[in-house]
């Protein structure tokens, strides 16, 4: 699996929505590749602290910068 591969996967991987074989594909990569491993921590830590925050909370600017940085996050 390649770097690319696993950042597409990521969200996947984090659900437990992976196949058997993808998901061993995917672990592998991570014990082989540091960079990985610290990029999915950092997604794993993202979504546990966004998701204690309600939309409501948020000021109509700080929801504009995340929508904004979401649209012009590179696919």
């Amino acid at each position: 699996m390649t770097c690319e591969e696993l950042v597409e996967l990521v969200t996947a991987y984090l659900d437990g929505a992976l196949d058997p074989e993808t998901e061993q594909r995917f672990v592998e990569h991570l014990e082989l590749c540091d960079g990985c491993e610290i990029y999915v921590e950092q997604i794993r830590r993202t979504a546990a602290e966004v998701g204690q925050v309600e939309p409501e909370d948020l000021s109509a600017e700080t929801r504009d910068r995340l929508l904004e940085a979401f649209r012009s996050f590179p696919r």
